[in-house]
């Protein structure tokens, strides 16, 4: 069974339509990359998947559980436990967002406290949950090449250290989807490698991604599946092999060759 089940997505801002009828699935520890120029409807597409916005009509579904039907949503049934229906999703974004009057350590740890402060023995079990939950943030932290900047602040990390830092805090409530939105784009090409090689190395483990990215050769070697968006649509999908080694559209062809060329 599939992880992730999208079906006939479509939203609009106003009268411009910026996703038509957009319809994929994915299989658990796939990755996919979502590629297409500036305003194609990648970005949009990534926050209707983490519920950031509300499509105007389609279906998403993880595991096989219904977590939109949008054309039965109303609005206040789309934010209904909108914070549950988050949890499926991690999200990295590409300008970091990390709290700046918070260490690296406490950033990751975050949301797992606001988390477990919600449930109903806190006050009981308090501070083994939150031995717990440091625990698990510095691991998170380590596994990232970050164990000597935990307590770091934002301003005293370099750029790729913060995205380092950002895909921790993704990972620290244990996703069934880690989402990148350009996750090099305010990177220098120095620390554009930094970052490229964590999200290899969550590939090798199979860890189930979707990618937006501009980094084609990246998208080549990292990605099981490839999308190319253009105008809101699906223009192309296949693999990395397909998709850039033989694609059937010509839009396609004239979108890799731009980037060919840069």
């Amino acid at each position: 069974m599939a992880i992730l089940e999208v079906q006939n997505l479509r939203k609009s801002f106003g009268s411009t339509l910026v996703l038509d009828d957009i319809s994929f699935t994915m299989e658990k520890g796939a990755v996919l990359s979502l590629i297409g120029s500036s305003g194609s409807g990648k970005t949009t597409l990534l926050r209707c998947l983490n519920f950031l916005e509300q499509p105007d009509s389609g279906i998403i579904r993880v595991n096989g559980e219904t977590l939109l039907d949008a054309a039965a949503a109303t609005a206040s049934d789309f934010h209904r436990n909108l914070r549950l229906k988050r949890l499926h999703f991690g999200l990295v974004f590409q300008s970091f967002n990390l709290f700046p009057q918070y260490t690296a350590l406490e950033n990751v740890m975050l949301a797992e406290k606001l988390l477990a402060r919600e449930q109903p023995d806190w006050k009981e079990r308090k501070a083994a949950r939150l031995q717990e939950i440091q625990a698990h943030a510095e691991s998170l932290l380590a596994d990232m090449g970050l164990k000597d900047r935990m307590n770091n602040y934002p301003h005293q990390l370099s750029g790729g250290q913060c995205q380092r830092v950002a895909i921790a805090r993704a990972l620290a409530l244990n996703p069934d989807i880690l989402c990148f939105d350009e996750p090099t784009s305010a990177l220098d090409p120095e620390l554009t490698g930094e970052v490229l090689r964590v999200i290899r190395s969550l590939a090798s483990l199979h860890t189930t991604m979707i990618i937006v990215t501009h980094e084609m050769s990246f998208a080549r070697d990292v990605a099981d599946h490839i999308i190319f968006l253009d105008s809101g649509k699906i223009c192309e999908e296949g693999t990395p092999e397909e998709v850039f080694g033989n694609p059937q559209q010509e839009r396609t062809r004239q979108f890799l060759s731009n980037y060919a060329q840069q």
